[in-house]
């Protein structure tokens, strides 16, 4: 149950400062979240990758789709020499779940010292 209250407040909260603030605010309320949550080093990792994985990949796609996927398209053939435009999403997903999934670990370990 700490698991799902730390991934929708990691949800929450990086998807109202990423308004205001800089890209990388998703590392520190990820670390603050899994510190004061007290999860296991590798729950921690796991609430904070699959947190902003959710919030990411979801955030992509929507734009993606509202454009009807014309800049991934073109950007799928520079990284895959084909249109996958599905593929940029979860890369997305995928580069912000592991930088708040190890900041989310790194909160958890500090909490245990």
């Amino acid at each position: 149950m700490k698991l799902i209250s730390a991934i929708i407040t990691v949800i929450i909260i990086s998807a109202i400062l990423e308004n205001f603030l800089p890209w990388w605010i998703i590392a520190p309320v990820a670390f603050v979240v899994c510190y004061l949550f007290k999860l296991k080093w590798h729950i921690a990792f796991l609430a904070g990758f699959l947190g902003l994985f959710i919030l990411w990949a979801g955030m992509a796609f929507l734009i993606d789709h509202a454009n009807e996927h014309i800049l991934s398209d073109r950007v799928s053939v520079l990284f895959f020499k084909s249109v996958k435009p599905f593929a940029l999403v979860i890369m997305t997903g995928v580069i912000g779940g592991l930088v708040a999934g190890f900041s989310g670990m790194a909160g958890s370990l500090l909490a245990k010292k």
